[in-house]
């Protein structure tokens, strides 16, 4: 077959290397920079059976609307190409946030051997070796899988906007949303069609998805525990972890479907704050709470400056807000940062991007260009109370 595959710098190349293998012909369009593969114009004048579409493209952009053959997605090949020689079990995990939270704590619940593929890296459980890090692509599943396959092991997988299909349990972390594709697509409406194709669907609250399993009716948190139940038992774990919103749903979600998945959801117990999600150090005298992940939005970063004047006992916060360069597909708008800022009234305000903003709620800004120049400008300006890290950035 001649395949087309369209975007070569979220997969593209992936998809078409292991299409090639499979004995298939592909071209390649590097559609955002041009600097691989075939132009576009190259592409429109030859003959393909097939072409592979990124689902974050604009469906207007003249290649996509210049095609007269059958297109499938990313993801729709990624299944395509895995075809029967998937692990089981295997979850794939999207969401606009949470995801990563939902993915640790759910692979802390399962025993054997298996491998674990987050935006942090990808790893071979159950000693937690680093493999490699890659995206959470669509096709950035295919190597994890075909590791975890020839270890006849489980994976879990981020992926993002959307399910492959590929796996046998689906979790849909989030009922956030937001316009992609040139602003003509709603991803959560996205991530809900594409999980439609997975044989269970476990759902965070505020998720309409035909036939999934609601979180709350397997898992139910009051105080420091939580309670879950499926078919497979029930029981329950502490943790003060579900103390703070940006964990209380990821560990509900796990609960529920390692109950399901024949795991132990009891480990939870002993589940740990993960770096950028709200976990905690301590550097001469001043603590630092790290929020800084792809998922960092308003609220999370209102969450950690609270979580970090109940730790440190003061008021005085440094917070280092925004942005770095990259691909992540919600954003951090300024509005958003300007709300934080205002609920949170830091001592001190570190910007990190290039959002448009002179000053905050009267609060001076220092300006940064990543999250390590950012930390470490508040750690030098930093002599008490603490420093909390809140910059949308992959990690």
């Amino acid at each position: 077959m001649r395949v087309l595959v369209i975007d070569t710098i979220h997969g593209g190349l992936d998809i078409a290397r292991y299409l090639n293998g499979k004995g298939h012909f592909t071209d390649t369009v590097d559609i955002y920079r041009g600097k691989s593969g075939i132009d576009a114009a190259t592409a429109a004048s030859r003959d393909y059976d097939l072409a592979v579409v990124p689902v974050h493209l604009d469906p207007a952009h003249p290649l996509v609307r210049s095609l007269s053959i059958p297109s499938i997605t990313h993801h729709d090949a990624v299944r395509w190409i895995l075809g029967k020689d998937r692990p089981t079990p295997f979850v794939e995990i999207t969401g606009a946030r949470g995801k990563t939270t939902t993915a640790c704590a759910l692979a802390h619940t399962m025993d054997g051997p298996g491998i674990l593929h987050t935006s942090m890296g990808t790893y071979r459980f159950p000693g937690k070796e680093l493999l490699f890090r890659k995206s959470i692509t669509p096709a950035s599943v295919l190597p994890a899988a075909d590791e975890a396959f020839r270890e006849n092991g489980w994976l879990i997988s981020e992926v993002s906007l959307g399910c492959t299909g590929a796996g046998d349990y689906g979790i849909i972390t989030s009922g956030e949303d937001y316009l992609f594709a040139g602003g003509k697509r709603h991803a959560l409406a996205e991530k809900v069609r594409s999980a439609g194709r997975m044989p269970r669907l476990l759902v965070a609250p505020g998720v309409d998805a035909p036939g999934a399993v609601r979180v709350e009716s397997a898992a139910l948190v009051q105080g420091g525990s939580c309670r879950y139940h499926c078919a497979g038992g029930d029981g329950t774990f502490s943790s003060p972890l579900l103390s703070l919103e940006g964990y209380r749903i990821p560990l509900m979600l796990a609960a529920a479907a390692g109950c399901e998945l024949s795991a132990d959801p009891g480990k939870l117990s002993s589940f740990p704050a993960i770096p950028g999600r709200m976990s905690e150090s301590s550097e001469g005298g001043i603590l630092i709470i790290d929020n800084a992940n792809s998922g960092t939005n308003a609220q999370t970063t209102i969450d950690a400056a609270e979580y970090a004047r109940k730790i440190s006992g003061t008021d005085e916060i440094t917070l280092v807000i925004g942005q770095e360069a990259g691909a992540v597909c919600e954003g951090f708008p300024s509005d958003e940062i300007m709300a934080a800022v205002s609920r949170i009234r830091p001592a001190r305000l570190i910007l990190v991007g290039d959002a448009g903003i002179g000053e905050c709620a009267g609060i001076p800004v220092t300006r940064a260009g990543t999250l390590a120049d950012g930390t470490a400008i508040a750690r030098s300006m930093t002599k008490q109370g603490s420093i909390v890290l809140s910059v949308k950035c992959w990690r």
